[in-house]
């Protein structure tokens, strides 16, 4: 069996539903790209890095955000040792595979942009010293949209950073129903007697997702669907070409969004086990691509046009090769 394939399976024993925060995750992985997860408490975040480390035999660090956090407390200092008259680096929880930065929008802006560097170099510096981060190196961050209060918002720097924003719902009916199951079973609350659900092995290595990493490579893309990814961005610059309001969009997208597109689009082909990518494979993910990459105006926030509402209208407007 294919190892994307092995993961993901194992991945389900751990999490009912939540089949797109699941394949970000991997879309993450191969892509070397950073996750930001909108969703409620409890719709199983910090589950599914933590299960995705054990996985993949990855070491996972999480890190609580809150308003009195300091860079320090997330990249590691320098330390006087006073027997050796010296200075030390002592590295913070950074270092690791995977990072779960729980409710990032909690600490202030100069703690977030201390994940930059790390983010974007896959490295860190702590004084006069460099240190390169392990690969594969993935910070999956998480907002928790129902608070107000001590919260700051996240520069767009910091946002374009991320290869994908998902948001995560509720699960359905069916999915609560088999949720409850899995835990009273797991927690031995349960009525009905029978052995435990299984659990999540390892089932692949850091050099798994390496080598998934090239096969990557050699996902084939024709010139029609790239030039159809540029155009996708485009209409987010020049909307008024593809008859819609250009009054909406304050800020258009980045050439990063083009970029991340096109490794996405790639990835999903991979999980898809294809050796080419369709303009369908292009758009499962465009919104999470997209939607935290540009700016809303004024007028419309006012008539509560929404970042997705403005893909819609792109993705309905822009010719399909």
């Amino acid at each position: 069996m294919d190892s994307l394939k092995k993961i993901k399976n194992e991945l389900k024993k751990a999490i009912i539903g939540q089949e797109k925060m699941i394949d970000a995750l991997l879309i993450g992985l191969i892509t070397e790209g950073h996750i930001l997860i909108e969703g409620i408490p409890g719709v199983a975040k910090t589950t599914a890095v933590k299960t995705l480390g054990k996985i993949l035999n990855l070491d996972f660090k999480r890190i609580q955000f809150t308003p009195d956090l300091i860079p320090s407390d997330i990249l590691g200092g320098e330390i006087y040792i006073i027997e050796k008259d010296e200075f030390r680096v002592k590295k913070g929880p950074i270092f690791t595979n995977l990072l779960l930065a729980d409710e990032i929008n909690r600490a202030p802006a100069k703690v977030q942009s201390a994940l930059l560097e790390a983010m974007q170099e896959r490295q860190v510096t702590i004084g006069e010293h460099t240190f390169y981060l392990d690969r594969p190196f993935l910070v999956m961050a998480t907002l928790n949209p129902i608070e107000e209060e001590g919260v700051y918002h996240l520069p767009e720097a910091q946002l374009d950073r991320f290869i994908m924003k998902v948001i995560v719902d509720y699960p359905s009916d069916e999915e609560e129903y088999e949720i409850l199951k899995l835990v009273v079973q797991r927690e031995g609350f349960g009525n009905e007697e029978g052995k435990k659900p299984e659990e999540p092995q390892q089932v692949a290595t850091k050099e798994d997702i390496l080598e998934l990493r090239e096969r990557l490579k050699s996902i084939h893309i024709d010139r029609e669907v790239e030039q159809y990814i540029v155009n996708l961005t485009m209409a987010t610059r020049n909307p008024e070409k593809y008859g819609i309001n250009k009054e909406y969009i304050r800020l258009g997208l980045s050439p990063r969004a083009t970029i991340n597109l096109y490794k996405v689009s790639k990835a999903v082909a991979l999980l898809n086990e294809k050796d080419y990518v369709t303009p369908s494979d292009v758009l499962m993910y465009v919104k999470e691509v997209f939607r935290h990459r540009f700016l809303i105006s004024f007028k419309g926030e006012a008539e509560g046009i929404t970042t997705d509402h403005i893909i819609d209208m792109i993705v309905e407007k822009v010719p399909m090769p």
